[in-house]
């Protein structure tokens, strides 16, 4: 019984995480399509501008694969990727991924602009940006709450039950096989005393005389003596 819960456990915490992480994916994919700084798309940024020490810069990329879409894209990729194969360090991979593209176009930006702002004129950092964040850290919480693949207990080795529980078995200590080992029913106890000559076989038991007879010719007669054979 104890493995079926922890069997049903696992399952409910990859099916939460795997939901979770999916969700992040979905948000950090979108966010490019969203205004990341002043009304700019994420999108009409270019992937290379981030890894120059001048910051970001007015020009456009000459398409999708070469904007900031492109890491996000296979930050989704590697999440849905990992909750196929149930894998929490795919999905904490692909977090990693999108935070970390977030981060390092916050720093960029700071350099081009100066200083990073939120103004409710729509100035500032967009809602873009609060995708792709919110999206990796949902694709590390997936991960966390995934239980990911069970291993194989074949191979697995336990320790035998001790003395004082010798029918347990490890490593759940449910009841188990028992310690008999014979293919032979167990021997059972000694019946209960029954009286006096109910088992004539039994050692210590009196055998019984139909008859009435003492074996020893030596009749039991109450205190007054044996009666003579007139009757007196």
């Amino acid at each position: 019984m104890y493995l079926g819960v922890l069997e049903g456990t696992e399952m409910i915490r990859n099916v939460l995480g795997a939901i979770v992480a999916l969700a992040g994916a979905a948000a950090a994919v979108l966010s490019p399509f969203r205004d990341w700084y002043d009304g700019r798309l994420g999108r009409h940024y270019r992937l290379g501008d981030l890894f120059t020490g001048t910051g970001v810069t007015a020009a456009h990329p000459g398409g999708l694969f070469s904007s900031l879409w492109l890491p996000f894209l296979c930050a989704a990729v590697v999440t849905a990727v990992g909750v196929v194969l149930r894998s929490r360090l795919l999905v904490a991979l692909a977090g990693v991924v999108a935070l970390g593209f977030t981060v390092l176009w916050m720093v960029r930006q700071g350099q081009a602009t100066g200083s990073l702002s939120v103004a409710g004129d729509g100035s500032g950092l967009g809602l873009g940006v609060a995708l792709a964040g919110g999206g990796g850290v949902l694709m590390l919480l997936g991960a966390a709450l995934m239980s990911g693949r069970r291993r194989g207990r074949a191979g697995r080795v336990y320790e035998a039950p001790g003395s004082g529980d010798p029918d347990t078995w490890p490593p759940t200590r449910e009841p188990g096989p028992s310690v008999q080992t014979s293919p032979w029913p167990e021997p059972e106890g000694d019946a209960p005393y029954a009286g006096p000559g109910a088992e004539s076989g039994r050692p210590g038991a009196t055998p019984s005389h139909p008859s009435g007879d003492d074996p020893s010719g030596d009749e039991s007669w109450p205190p007054g003596g044996k009666p003579s054979p007139s009757g007196d």
